[in-house]
């Protein structure tokens, strides 16, 4: 009767020692079920882990469902990691995009109104009748800065040249010219000087200050979108598991609140994040390029300082070829040819009739204040400073993820990717080459991500245009035959350097006639609108 009271007391030890093997499970799914999954597939204490394919094997409070999804939520936490820590860089590049975009606008916009308002206080029906001439220069301003195919040395001689036909004309009212005539009065414009050098002056301004702000816009937009794009991580299947085991096997060996050591989140990231590491040394180049053409907008290339005083400068030529009318005109006749006299109704007119003293400076504070409420300089000095602390981004995205927030500082109470405890491996470097002994994450270094690849390539574009601006000179892509158009058959200027329209066709040749008309003489590989 004593032994068999004794063997059962043995019985019941034994069973209370192996119950107490398994732990309960309450704070892992405490822990789980705040992450919003569903209790039913937790258990309540530890079971067997031979099922678990990431986690250790051995007691786990983790069903093979609970891991799988714990894998998967894993993948939604670095991406929500990478939006949440390039917000700030994504939003500058947006903001300032916009904010450039519309100051850019609304000074041409300004700076027309300015002018016609000027003009027809100062001209009145003279210019009114030949408004035109003036409408078609800031549209063709326009459209060379929304990425319209223009030479803006080609038009702006143009646009002397139609002036200089159409005062000569007012000015000799008594004659009547021909087409033939003009076409001949055109081609003594840069010998005769008749607007002085304003217009030499003007196009070397206008030029490098358009060249400038369209580059420098155009750079905002490509950094935007590489940032947006990079942003969105493509998770490689190594990747997943490392940050599973991360983030998620401390829930399943029942330390939900364990947070990762400092150096093991660090190569985990450093593994995931090895593509985007690669984007840096293009990215620094591409910013240090955006900051030597912003110097430029403040300083002799500010399209502001060029386009607020653009009505004077233009006011201030015509009173020159008012001023040489006579010599001009003798000039002409001389070279060209003497006009036929036009009628009696005409030839009664003489010059100071036509003009009727009309001519006068206009007074500079009488131009429109500063467009979109602020000014350049502003601007540009506020994109400097957010362009400086956007250098080396994409090389300490780990840093900036292993935060004290969610990874441990203290070294010794830590998850070191099996158990709480110190992690010995070091720290592996920056970019996909360095990832071949990576301890945590498996990285095939001879796949390079295609896609980011692509943006790099988008960046070294950028940058060799934003490094001809920097000195005066426009590029345009002429090493491919197609562009893409919309749905609505025009190029979309956000759209150039990503092909996102859905039809590459070829691109039609257009030749400036003497007056602005278009000729479509062949294929074109400069991206233009049809």
């Amino acid at each position: 009767m004593q032994v068999s009271v004794l063997l059962c007391v043995s019985v019941c030890l034994v069973c209370v020692c192996a119950e107490g093997k398994w732990r309960s499970c309450m704070e892992v799914r405490e822990a789980y079920g705040a992450l919003g999954f569903s209790l039913n597939i937790a258990p309540q204490q530890e079971i067997a882990g031979d099922h678990l394919r990431v986690c250790a094997q051995g007691h786990t409070c983790c069903s093979a469902e609970m891991e799988d999804k714990l894998g998967q939520h894993s993948k939604v936490e670095l991406e929500g990691m990478m939006e949440e820590t390039s917000s700030t860089l994504r939003s500058t590049f947006i903001s300032r995009h916009k904010k450039f975009d519309e100051f850019f606008l609304e000074l041409l916009d300004n700076s027309e109104k300015s002018l016609n308002d000027m003009f027809v206080r100062t001209y009145g029906k003279l210019y009114t009748h030949n408004s035109e001439i003036f409408e078609d220069l800031f549209s063709e301003l326009k459209r060379y800065y929304t990425g319209g195919n223009v030479n803006l040395e080609e038009m702006l001689n143009d646009f002397w040249s139609r002036l200089l036909e159409r005062m000569f004309q007012l000015l000799n009212s008594q004659y009547t010219f021909t087409d033939d005539y003009l076409e001949c009065i055109s081609k003594y414009t840069d010998q005769l000087k008749p607007f002085g050098d304003v217009p030499r002056k003007l196009k070397a301004q206008v030029t490098r200050a358009f060249i400038a702000a369209r580059t420098f816009v155009q750079g905002l937009m490509v950094g935007r979108e590489v940032a947006n794009r990079v942003a969105k991580v493509n998770i490689s299947p190594g990747c997943s598991k490392a940050l599973t085991k991360m983030l998620y096997c401390p829930y399943c060996g029942g330390l939900p609140g364990l947070r990762p050591c400092g150096n093991y989140c660090q190569n985990v990231m450093k593994g995931c994040l090895a593509n985007q590491a690669d984007l840096d040394p293009e990215w620094n180049l591409f910013i240090d390029a955006m900051l030597l053409v912003a110097e430029r907008l403040e300083g002799p290339f500010n399209i502001e300082a060029v386009m607020e005083p653009i009505d004077v400068k233009i006011s201030e030529a015509i009173m020159t070829m008012q001023d040489n009318s006579m010599q001009v005109s003798a000039k002409v006749f001389q070279g060209c040819g003497h006009p036929k006299p036009a009628g009696m109704s005409r030839s009664a007119r003489g010059i100071s009739d036509v003009f009727n003293s009309r001519f006068r400076p206009y007074s500079p504070e009488e131009r429109p204040t500063t467009a979109a409420g602020t000014s350049l300089d502003r601007l540009v000095i506020d994109i400097k400073e957010k362009l400086k602390k956007s250098k080396k981004f994409w090389s300490t995205l780990p840093d900036a993820i292993c935060t004290k927030e969610r990874a441990s500082e203290d070294e010794e109470q830590c998850w070191n990717s099996h158990t709480k405890g110190r992690y010995f491996p070091e720290v592996v470097k920056d970019g996909l080459t360095n990832q071949l002994n990576n301890p945590e994450v498996e990285v095939d270094i001879t796949r390079p991500d295609t896609f980011i690849r692509q943006q790099i390539m988008a960046l070294r574009v950028m940058t060799n245009k934003l490094r001809n601006a920097y000195n005066g000179n426009d590029i345009y892509f002429q090493d491919s035959s197609e562009f893409c158009v919309s749905s609505e058959g025009c190029v979309d200027r956000r759209s150039l350097l990503y092909g996102r329209c859905p039809v590459c066709v070829p691109a039609p040749l257009f030749l400036r006639s003497r007056h602005s008309s278009s000729i479509r003489l062949g294929l074109n590989p400069i991206p233009v609108c049809i």
